[in-house]
């Protein structure tokens, strides 16, 4: 494979790692209490 190729594809794999990264952080802050530990109460079985 084109060295220059594997370049442009691990800068775009870290891109993507950071993006992931912020919108996890982004959710966490929406919903905290969904992130942290389960509730009963958000559960769609009862």
């Amino acid at each position: 494979m084109d060295p220059e190729l594997l370049d442009r594809i691990t800068a775009w794999r870290t891109e993507l790692d950071e993006l992931e990264e912020q919108f996890a952080k982004q959710l966490t802050e929406i919903r905290p209490s969904e992130m942290n530990s389960p509730s009963p109460s958000g559960s769609l079985s009862g």
